[in-house]
């Protein structure tokens, strides 16, 4: 009877730590950090200290096994916070990490076009050559703007396949 019941409260405590895993990924978010969450917030999830990002460099932490680059600004709080330290944008490579359509690492440039053709605002780029500015036939990017939000889901895609998500605050640029 012993047994039954330990099995029992494995089986349920199990079921419980893999109900609070978190994959998602959409124009706001990469598992549980959002844009614009604030990086006090953020530093408890991830269990360590947020640095303040330059563009270039990101924190990166572990969230279940899986690596996420958190970029974080000053200046990004928005009108109640206006000099607030916030998320202002995240990346992964894991194949973990999905939109609620299944989109993630590995998909195909024709099955997110399929996937979200209806969308109001999709866009499919070439990537370009830094030094000689031409576009790069073996790279791209496929892109979701979320103009309500004011972000950007972007895929990078790699030989047409999805290698990297980014989700970032669309200025506009």
């Amino acid at each position: 009877m012993k047994k039954i019941i330990s099995l029992f409260v494995f089986v349920i405590a199990f079921g419980f730590m893999h109900a609070q895993e978190n994959f998602e990924v959409s124009t706001l978010r990469i598992g549980p950090y959002k844009i614009f969450m604030d990086q006090k917030e953020a530093e408890k999830i991830a269990g360590m200290p947020l640095k303040i990002t330059d563009g270039e460099k990101k924190n990166n932490v572990k969230y279940n096994g899986e690596l996420i680059g958190i970029q974080v600004f000053s200046g990004y709080g928005g009108t109640a916070n206006p000099d607030g330290i916030t998320i202002t944008g995240l990346t992964t490579t894991s194949k973990k990490f999905k939109t609620k359509s299944g989109m993630g690492i590995g998909n195909t440039k024709d099955e997110l076009i399929n996937t979200y053709k209806n969308y109001p605002r999709f866009s499919v780029n070439p990537a370009y050559n830094e030094q000689t500015g031409k576009p790069l036939k073996e790279a791209g990017y496929f892109s979701l703007e979320d103009d309500d939000a004011g972000t950007q889901l972007i895929f990078k895609l790699t030989n047409n396949i999805v290698t990297e998500i980014t989700v970032y605050i669309n200025e506009g640029c």
